[in-house]
């Protein structure tokens, strides 16, 4: 019985053990060049903004210490808003072992995820990691994932009413998501039941790609005083100049969920400071690297938010944005 018992002992210490290693064995060994795996879900290599935002974390790492070349190494990966090229492209990120997995969007975290439940991720742009699966409690992760969420549920609200404070006539607002997105029901969720207060019936419109752009903001634009709002994901956002252009062009007053996309040209937007959140999740890989675990890593809510209105894309529309709105603005493009 004694004998028997204590090999139980052994044997559960060993599978202890075992299950502990992938995340042991990236223990901070400050002489050995470290390796990140970076996957973005919704960009292309050249997008100007994918550009940008590797520039933020790369400096904000740069800043902690970590610079390519001496002591970290990025492997970079684009899904390019493709789910398939995301399952694939982390696989290959996977399999290089990393010490580290950076992930940008919820199918960029979902498709890594899949592949590694020990390997460390930190994600960006998951608007809510509980319903993805990521986490059931936002202080303690408990898993090898944590990060930043790009949105609060308030927000779905505040894009009603903001675009309604542009556009007082408005009465009909398309939500336009992506039905590939896993996220896009959090987003809807967060704006239905602001709109009997706010005056307005919504028609949710999921579009893939250009094709789908074209065809459902045409027939939603046949009936007048209509406006949208675009909620982030891979194909709004790698699709977003055709969107812009089509709002102008079927005078759709629109709110989007970023500042660059009211410098490009949409109407307005409010929604989370992007590089905040990159800058916040260097840190976090910093701190992995330096051997902490992401189970004790707090997933974190944004906490900068930028509302910008372009008032040429305001004048081209016809329309007259109050003083107040004006002046709750963080940036308006004359």
């Amino acid at each position: 019985m004694e004998v028997s018992l204590r090999r139980r002992q052994f044997i559960t210490a060993l599978t202890s053990a075992a299950a502990a290693w992938p995340l042991a064995a990236h223990a901070y060994e400050p002489d050995r060049i470290r390796r990140i795996g970076f996957l973005t879900a919704g960009l292309s290599e050249t997008d100007p903004e994918s550009l940008a935002r590797i520039g933020v974390f790369r400096q904000a790492l740069r800043d902690l210490g970590w610079v390519e070349g001496r002591n970290i190494r990025i492997d970079y990966r684009y899904a390019d808003g493709d789910a398939m090229r995301a399952a694939k492209v982390a696989k290959e990120l996977i399999d290089a072992q990393p010490d580290v997995v950076f992930a940008q969007g919820t199918p960029a975290a979902t498709a890594v995820r899949q592949y590694t439940l020990s390997i460390p991720i930190v994600f960006v742009q998951v608007p809510d990691p509980i319903a993805a699966g990521f986490a059931t409690n936002l202080a303690r992760p408990e898993g090898n994932i944590t990060g930043f969420p790009n949105f609060e549920f308030s927000l779905g609200g505040k894009w009603l009413q903001t675009i309604k404070e542009c556009a007082p006539a408005v009465n009909r607002i398309a939500v336009v998501f992506d039905p590939a997105n896993p996220s896009w029901t959090a987003y809807v969720r967060a704006i239905e039941p602001a709109a009997p207060s706010v005056g307005v019936q919504l028609t949710p419109t999921g579009v893939r790609d250009a094709a789908d752009i074209e065809n459902a903001l045409n027939a939603f634009a046949v009936e007048p005083n209509g406006a949208l709002v675009v909620v982030p994901a891979p194909s709004t956002i790698s699709h977003r100049e055709r969107i812009i252009a089509m709002a102008a062009r079927r005078r759709l007053p629109a709110i989007y969920p970023y500042r660059y996309l009211a410098v490009a040209g949409g109407l307005v937007s409010y929604g989370v400071d992007l590089p905040d959140i990159y800058r916040r999740a260097a840190r976090y890989v910093d701190r992995i690297l330096k051997g902490q675990r992401p189970a004790d890593l707090p997933i974190q809510p944004p906490e900068k938010f930028e509302l910008v209105i372009n008032l040429r894309t305001a004048k081209v529309l016809g329309l007259t944005i109050s003083p107040e709105l004006l002046s709750r603005a963080n940036d308006v493009i004359e």
